[in-house]
């Protein structure tokens, strides 16, 4: 599969370019604390960086859908970087009102390359077995980002200065971007024109897509309250490291996860293969429930890791199945927008409850039940369709 015509090239390209993701709210917060500011306040300005970004998903993939990738992805990675670099610049200057709209200007305008990258794929890849395993490794290795970001961005603002870092960060989204957006397949995507069969039964608003989005809130609220318990697990056990260390075994078994998924197709239908998917990623969760003491939690949370590339690729499929042909990137971008948005939940949930140790680590499995039942009744993605058969797009 990575040797395939310009997929390791987009596949490299995203994940620079979807780096800032990862560095830009660490960065944020590093300079407001290194500049005598507060952490409430710097983690404000961080939550607002992403919280602008999640929304303004579908946005940009409808732009995409009507504009093509090129003319949203370049404009958007030019602002976003000069957004960064002139925060540092001109926020001293402009009191708090200017480094909030900062933020937030710069939280607006990062490239859609999730999404872009996901509407390429059959266009890039004909063949549903590489299509197959380029859509979980694209899946798993995004757990990547979240472990090299962090690292990364505060390792610069340490040698450095948070300024520094926040420049970095803006570079490589916008080499990672250009990297994607010169590339022969982005420049010459469009969507398939609308057709008959985009009529009554695929409607980007269509009941089994809704549910689908909202089936991912619950991902999306496991996985912030993850990095709750994390924290919570780092001052119980007085061992700081765990704050990161938690998260990084769960983002490396989502990464092998994606890799042992993508080895080969599976028989089961989109329908039954997101109630299994599901159904796993919640039993994953429920050992936390006794209380594991640090070494068998790192080892523990792998499981559901694992689980949640086969549930978000999944996800990809059925949406793609489901979507009207000439709104594909606009229905991945609510879908990635509905992950955000149940994540900043479970954060803000899991941070009112961070001193109940006995609730805490059943805020995930709560969020995957939620998952396993909105998908088990809604049934969305239960067509005849063979799993994966994406449409193949004009080049």
């Amino acid at each position: 599969m990575l040797g395939a015509p310009y997929v390791a090239r987009l596949l490299g390209g995203t994940l620079t370019g979807r780096l800032p993701n990862a560095m830009a709210p660490i960065g944020i917060l590093l300079w407001i604390t290194g500049s005598g500011g507060t952490i409430a306040f710097g983690g404000l300005l961080a939550a607002l960086y992403g919280l602008a970004s999640a929304l303004s998903q579908p946005v940009k993939g409808l732009l995409m859908d009507r504009r093509g990738q090129r003319a949203v992805h370049l404009p958007a990675a030019v602002l976003n970087s000069a957004l960064l670099i002139a925060l540092p610049v001109a926020g001293p200057y402009g009191g708090a009102a200017v480094t909030v709209t900062l933020a937030i200007a710069a939280g607006l305008t990062a490239p859609p390359l999730e999404a872009g990258l996901r509407a390429l794929w059959p266009s890039v890849l004909p063949e549903h077995r590489l299509r197959h395993a380029a859509l979980a490794l694209d899946t798993g290795t995004q757990g990547l980002l979240h472990i090299v970001g962090p690292v990364l961005v505060a390792a610069l603002a340490s040698a450095y200065s948070p300024a520094f870092a926040l420049a970095t960060t803006a570079a490589l989204g916008l080499a990672g971007t250009l990297v994607v957006a010169t590339t022969p397949p982005s420049r010459r995507w469009r969507p398939r024109p609308a057709q008959s069969e985009d009529g009554a039964t695929r409607r980007l608003g269509s009941g089994p897509l809704v549910a689908l989005f909202v089936a991912l809130l619950g991902v999306g609220f496991a996985l912030g309250a993850l990095t709750v318990w994390a924290v919570s697990m780092a001052r119980i056990h007085h061992t700081d490291i765990l704050s990161g260390l938690l998260p990084a075994a769960f983002s490396a078994g989502s990464f092998l996860g994606g890799l042992v998924y993508g080895r080969r197709t599976w028989p089961a239908s989109t329908s039954r293969q997101l109630r299994l998917g599901s159904a796993a990623f919640l039993a994953g969760w429920l050992p936390l429930l006794a209380l594991p003491g640090p070494h068998a939690a790192t080892a523990t949370v792998m499981l559901p890791g694992a689980f949640l590339t086969v549930l978000v690729a999944t996800a990809y499929v059925t949406t793609d199945v489901l979507a009207p042909a000439h709104r594909t990137s606009e229905a991945y971008a609510w879908l990635i927008l509905s992950i955000g948005v149940g994540q900043a939940a479970g954060t803000a949930l899991a941070g009112r409850l961070a001193e109940h140790e006995l609730i805490l680590p059943a805020l995930p499995a709560a969020g995957a039940l939620f998952t396993l039942a909105v998908l088990s009744l809604a049934r969305p993605g239960h067509t005849p369709r063979p799993v994966g058969r994406h449409r193949r797009r004009r080049t």
